[in-house]
């Protein structure tokens, strides 16, 4: 994924800028081995995102924060790299890509990060590249299609809102019924399944007040199990 210029005028170049210009380079708590540009406050960004698109209703700004269930993946890709050594894995709804960075960091031979939002793309290029990595990426919605390309799907945070759950999990289950390994990161979600996953390891992710109702969340890593 080439790395967008903040002053060539293009779509990219401009959420380029945008990114830059309302993060900082911080560390995830739980995984230090990663460089991001993250923001502290949701309200602010969501504004300025809004205004920078001239138009309202937008989602939240997700790309800018390092989730639970995303960093709990990312640990445990560091803490276990067989999971994607040689492989060609797969980050559905990246965010900041700081699990398909942590991927290729730990051997991943390719990593495709999904997203449906340009500030993303933006941000996920920005950060592999402080990472020092390559991360290809795109916006197009590729939810039950087949990944003929991937070996593992890693997803973060993907069961907070019904409808996301809804249509995401069955196409999930069949990917892993394909012999795609699924993993799910999740601090106890609402719309998390209560059958047909197998937890794999569980940390305790500190968080901001600012994303979640306490300091620390209990993140558990699952394997998605075939229909």
């Amino acid at each position: 994924m080439s790395l967008p210029s903040p002053s060539d005028g293009s779509p990219a170049g401009t959420c380029a800028a945008f990114v830059r210009a309302n993060t900082a380079v911080a560390t995830p708590p739980l995984v230090p081995e990663l460089r991001l540009h993250l923001a502290t406050e949701v309200t602010p960004l969501w504004q300025a995102t809004e205004e920078t698109l001239q138009t309202s209703n937008l989602p939240p700004p997700y790309w800018a924060f390092a989730w639970p269930g995303g960093q709990a993946v990312a640990r445990h890709i560091f803490d276990h790299p067989e999971l994607v050594r040689g492989r060609r894995v797969v980050d559905f709804a990246a965010g900041t890509g700081l699990v398909a960075i942590a991927a290729r960091l730990a051997g991943a031979s390719h990593a495709l990060a999904l997203e449906i939002d340009a500030f993303a793309l933006a941000a996920i290029a920005l950060n592999a590249d402080l990472n020092g990595v390559t991360v290809d990426a795109t916006v197009e919605d590729l939810v039950g299609r087949p990944l003929a390309d991937a070996d593992v799907v890693l997803a973060g945070d993907v069961c907070y809102e019904k409808p996301m759950a809804d249509r995401v999990l069955p196409w999930l289950r069949g990917l892993a019924a394909a012999g795609v390994t699924v993993l799910l990161g999740d601090p106890g979600r609402a719309y998390r399944p209560d059958r047909g996953l197998e937890r794999v390891a569980r940390y305790a992710v500190p968080t901001s007040l600012e994303l979640e109702d306490r300091t620390v969340r209990e993140t558990d890593v699952w394997r998605l199990l075939p229909a």
